[in-house]
């Protein structure tokens, strides 16, 4: 389609307008401010601890959580390269969570016992249970690198096993049991390792890139390389040398070294599937999609089979159905000794083309040295297997352009008897999920299906959406007649989630049980008896506001959509008090299907959790809080949801706030709203396209969509093929229409793809070059999401401070 004169007139004015430099005068040496007392409590509050089971289910590790770490921790000095962020003081990430305290409890005794030896100032990660549930592995992040350590179960007793010569740059199998629980394979440092490159002050030539006439439709990434100098960075901090730690004796490496991205030994433990990354590199994509090498290797280290040499990856298909042409997906079954399994495109991973099946799966057994075997073809884009035994694998498929997902039963020893149908229904539909099968660690530590009834069922865990909210349950699942019997469905006033079947002949199940006032506990529930034993303790992070009121409110749109928000009221508020001012909170969301997009999700009685990122904190300031508001934005048949975005979001916002003042909770002059990332940028669109608001909240969002012109959120489409839609959607090309204030908040430090800073930045600039009235605050050293504790204060700050101004007291 051409685009009018008009149009190209205008993206032209917004292409110059993200040229001009940021003007307008800085407030200097702005120190960072406080919110009321309410507030810091709420930051300040315990985290709620986690848990891990042991594969015997007899024990299970109870992990505390740290408050917020300072402004100093966030701000040590890290590289940003191949879309990693390293600390190179540890040679690990320099952004990530961690663990402060271990706690090992009996299940049956509920006694707990505190571990001996841990290292001081722990920042534990990686926490993981050897399969015969005799020892506990940890990664330990120290001031000069990253330690392993072990926990002897019997003992309590932690010692070290390999320090601070951990290579943890790569999440994946930094470090690994073996199935025999006699052994840990980890990757360190190269016995040799040289000094980390150092760049030259003076360049020795340009930087050059050059297309040839290839198709490269990627979307927008961050901390990518840039230079050689990057690349020589990225393969000193990437290199890895393979090590094994044999239990009760010594460490020695083993294999040749390389940019190991991930190990996983085979369940016989005879064999590693190793994959690394080669050159060349790329300045365009993440490290993921650099070229890889899938290996097997022995158990020493000798390599056995090649089985594939993944090419750089620029240039994939476009399309959320797309996928990588030639062989992925690499793994073992975990029910056979050595047998690896990946799957490859039938349609080289172009969504458009019209083709019969879409993926096949291929396998090959050791000694690797046949050709593969050809598994069953999938109808859809594959989405992987869950393994049981030789006669029963579930295998999962979808289609995201029509939302369908496909979920049939296989023969992994037999595949010419093709797949049976189990559940096909929309991945949009809650309504009719009908749950995953639940999975156990067998003796190698691998995940299994869990049979029952000596081998005649299956568990489905499912979340239970439906009409009063979610529902958590478990179904029992007949393999012969695929009938499934209910064996537990959360009740009022509860929301009971199952976690796991710790012991089926006793019908034993353990869930996570929370209130809207209780926080979650752990329960080990008896399914025929419903007895309940409680087994974790977790008390109220912030019982002071334990009176904050919550209601599921639901209503319908203009267009008979169903909708819902919850709405949290401050504590001791009467509707006698009359209206208060308001916050609407939300994210918007796309459907195909307006029955779908009308269904409720959450639960009312789901715990009360408030933290320094959500909205719900406004409800101590006596503010109405609208929170989870729905915003879908629908396009059935023919239709992209985009295709009308501006005009469903203000229908969504109009409905929204009749509602609440029809209550008679919420003053309709006085409603702010505000959100974080895609509720940024809607946002922004509802100050510019409605004057429904008094003022807003913008969090790291992006308002020019012509910085993202690959596609965004869900737009399958290109700037290229639907300018249009791009132009009516920024923000940015009305910034002219934009007279309600508006707080832009944005970390400075943001590696999301697509929300660059220099997002708020220009469109701070064209609110400022319109005579808007807006508040740009950069915070230091933060990401997408904002972590340090003065960050957090400093946000609140100006949230309630830029509310209390334009909002409760507007004029």
């Amino acid at each position: 389609m051409k685009k009018s004169m008009f149009m190209k007139s205008a993206l032209f004015a917004g292409v110059i307008f993200c040229l001009i430099p940021l003007f307008g005068a800085a407030q200097s040496d702005f120190k960072y401010q406080t919110p009321p007392q309410e507030m810091i409590d709420i930051v300040n509050a315990p985290v709620m601890p986690t848990i891990t089971m042991s594969p015997q289910n007899d024990r299970l590790v109870i992990l505390s959580r740290p408050s917020n770490p300072s402004i100093e921790d966030v701000s040590r000095k890290e590289l940003r390269i191949g879309g990693l962020r390293i600390d190179p003081k540890t040679n690990g990430p320099s952004r990530f969570s961690y663990f402060t305290g271990i706690v090992v409890k009996d299940v049956e005794t509920l006694k707990e016992s505190a571990v001996q030896g841990l290292p001081a100032n722990l920042k534990a990660t990686s926490v993981r249970w050897s399969p015969d549930g005799n020892y506990i592995s940890f990664l330990s992040t120290e001031t000069a690198g990253i330690s392993l350590w072990i926990i002897d179960v019997a003992t309590l007793q932690a010692k070290v096993v390999s320090k601070t010569n951990i290579n943890g740059i790569f999440r994946g199998s930094v470090c690994t049991w073996m199935p025999d629980s006699k052994a840990i394979v980890f990757s360190g440092f190269p016995t040799k390792r040289a000094k980390a490159p150092e760049i030259s002050e003076a360049p020795s030539g340009p930087v050059v890139q050059e297309t040839m006439g290839e198709v490269s439709v990627i979307r927008t990434y961050q901390d990518l390389l840039k230079t050689p100098y990057d690349e020589q960075l990225f393969s000193f901090f990437g290199t890895s040398q393979l090590y094994k730690y044999e239990i009760n004796g010594e460490v020695e490496k083993f294999g040749k070294a390389g940019i190991i991205v991930s190990v996983n030994p085979s369940p016989d433990g005879n064999y590693l599937m190793v994959q690394t990354i080669t050159p060349p590199f790329s300045y365009l994509v993440p490290y993921y999609r650099f070229p890889k090498s899938v290996e097997i290797w022995s158990k020493d280290g000798t390599p056995v089979k090649i089985l594939a040499k993944i090419p750089l990856m620029e240039s994939i298909p476009q399309g959320f159905d797309a996928a990588q042409p030639g062989p992925r997906s690499f793994t073992w079954r975990s029910d056979a000794p050595a047998s690896v399994y990946w799957v490859e495109a039938l349609d080289e991973g172009n969504p458009k083309k019209e083709v019969e099946f879409r993926d096949r799966i291929y396998y090959l057994e050791a000694p690797f040295t046949n050709e593969a075997n050809e598994g069953p073809a999938t109808q859809y884009r594959y989405r992987g297997i869950s393994w049981g035994n030789d006669d029963i694998a579930i295998l999962n498929e979808g289609w995201r352009k029509t939302r369908k997902t496909l979920v049939s039963m296989m023969d992994p020893d037999n595949s010419s008897k093709g797949l049976k149908k189990l559940f096909e229904y929309s991945s949009e539909d809650r309504y009719k999920n009908p749950g995953y099968f639940a999975s156990v660690q067998n003796e190698a530590g691998k995940y299994v299906l869990q049979f029952g009834n000596k081998g005649k069922s299956l568990y489905l865990f499912g979340q239970g959406a439906s009409p009063e909210g979610n529902r958590p349950f478990v179904d029992e699942f007949d393999i012969k007649t695929f009938k499934v019997k209910r064996l537990f469905r959360s009740e009022a006033p509860y929301y009971e989630s199952p976690y796991e079947i710790i012991d089926l002949k006793k019908n034993l199940l353990l869930t996570s049980r929370q209130s809207a006032s209780e926080p979650p506990n752990y329960f080990i529930r008896n399914l025929k008896s419903d007895k309940l034993i409680q087994i974790t303790e977790f008390h109220h992070p912030y019982p002071q506001f334990k009176d904050i009121k919550k209601e599921v409110v639901k209503y319908e749109r203009e267009d008979g959509v169903q909708l819902s928000f919850d709405l949290y009221l401050p504590a001791g508020y009467k509707k006698e008090d009359g209206p208060l001012p308001s916050v609407l909170w939300a994210y918007p969301r796309e459907y195909k299907s307006a029955t779908a997009a009308g269904q409720v999700s959450g639960s009312p009685y789901t715990f009360t959790r408030l933290s320094a990122m959500s909205a719900l904190v406004m409800a101590t300031q006596g503010y109405a809080v609208l929170n989870n508001t729905s915003f879908p934005i629908i396009g059935e048949g023919d239709e992209e949801p985009n295709d009308s975005f501006v005009k469903q979001l203000v229908a969504n916002a109009e409905a929204a706030i009749d509602k609440a003042s029809e209550m008679g909770v919420t003053d309709p002059k006085r409603v702010g709203v505000g959100g974080h990332s895609y509720g940024a940028f809607m946002t922004a669109n509802l100050l510019a396209h409605t004057d429904l608001f008094a003022a807003g909240i913008a969090r790291s969002g992006a308002y020019n969509r012509t910085l993202t012109p690959f596609g965004f959120q869900a737009e399958p489409r290109t700037y290229w093929e639907a300018p249009e839609i791009y132009y009516v959607m920024s923000p940015f090309m009305h910034a002219d229409e934009l007279k309600e204030p508006i707080l832009l908040i944005h970390g400075m430090a943001d590696n999301n793809s697509g929300t660059f800073p220099i997002q708020s930045e220009r469109f701070y600039s064209a609110l400022k070059g319109n005579g808007g009235t807006a508040r740009l605050v950069m915070l230091p050293n933060e990401s997408h999401g904002y972590r340090a504790q003065e960050s957090l204060l400093h946000m609140l700050w100006e949230m309630n401070t830029w509310f209390e101004k334009y909002v409760k007291n507007k004029k």
